[in-house]
């Protein structure tokens, strides 16, 4: 029997779950608009853990979204996690972030999760509707021929804090729209497989999918 601890940086949603064999016990997210990980996030997993009534020994592996998203969401999710798996000597299970996301569709459809990357930019993939990869991560540039030959075939389910962009220029009468972040409940089947088939990560070496380099804003001048 499993028990894992999710943690879910990606985007502005704080996320922690607690699953046991499969099933998901507690979920604990601060689902805004705003980046709350820094405060948040450790307070999450010690209430996650105690409501669950468990010890952080009890635990069996820990379960981080790798990305892409956030450079500093993924950063302070992936420390955590790192930091548990070293002072708990468990293994670390990744779940890459749009996968998970694409979970949260139930429909009979294509599913093209997308997140957010600023300016007209999105990081997406693409689904079946049983969830097996047609096209894997990337960054792309979106315009109005975007997605033409899925949407061509049939119905399309458009996924994540990044629709909102594409909604403004695609008219076609196949495209389902879906504002929604992931949460760390949508990667406990993915990480429930993942563990029992031990495909676990290097602790030390791993690293967040940030697909994108980092790239700080200027300082503003007064």
């Amino acid at each position: 029997m499993a028990r894992l601890l999710c943690i879910e940086t990606a985007t502005t949603n704080c996320s922690v779950t607690i699953a046991i064999d499969g099933g998901i016990v507690l979920l604990k997210e601060d689902y805004n608009n705003t980046y709350s990980h820094a405060e948040k996030l450790h307070l999450f997993i010690r209430e996650a853990v105690a409501e669950a009534k468990l010890e952080l020994k009890d635990l069996d592996a820990i379960v981080i979204s790798k990305g892409p998203g956030s450079y500093t969401g993924l950063r302070i999710g992936v420390s955590a996690a790192k930091g548990l798996c070293y002072s708990l000597d468990i293994p670390l299970i990744s779940v890459e972030t749009l996968e998970a996301l694409a979970q949260q569709v139930h429909e009979d459809t294509l599913i093209i999760p997308m997140l957010d990357a600023r300016r007209m930019e999105v990081f997406s993939a693409i689904y079946s509707a049983d969830k097996s990869v047609l096209r894997t991560t990337q960054a792309q540039i979106l315009d109005e021929s975007s997605f033409e030959a899925e949407l061509a075939s049939g119905i399309v389910t458009f996924i994540g804090n990044g629709v909102n962009k594409f909604e403004e220029i695609c008219n076609h009468p196949n495209a389902r729209f879906v504002d929604a972040l992931p949460s760390a409940k949508d990667m406990v089947t993915i990480a429930e497989a993942k563990f029992e088939n031990s495909k676990f990560e290097d602790v030390a070496y791993f690293e967040p999918y940030y697909l994108k380099d980092f790239v700080a804003g200027k300082k503003a001048k007064y």
